[in-house]
């Protein structure tokens, strides 16, 4: 069965898929910003840093 469509219908099929498309390529981009970091993902040195900073506040709260 053949099915006719006017160049109308056909545009706006198109332009609504690639809307769909925009939309889920802005979806995906959200949800891999809202990922936190992974530990290897941060550098050495800063990790270094929030470890002497832990141990101190935790040295601190045990001497109190």
């Amino acid at each position: 069965m053949k099915e006719h469509y006017s160049i109308n219908e056909i545009l706006n099929a198109i332009d609504d898929l690639q809307g769909k498309k925009k939309e889920k390529r802005f979806d995906t981009m959200l949800v891999n910003q809202s990922n936190p970091k992974k530990k290897s993902e941060i550098p050495s040195n800063t990790l270094k840093l929030i470890e002497e900073a832990e141990k101190t506040i935790k040295s601190k709260t045990q001497s109190e």
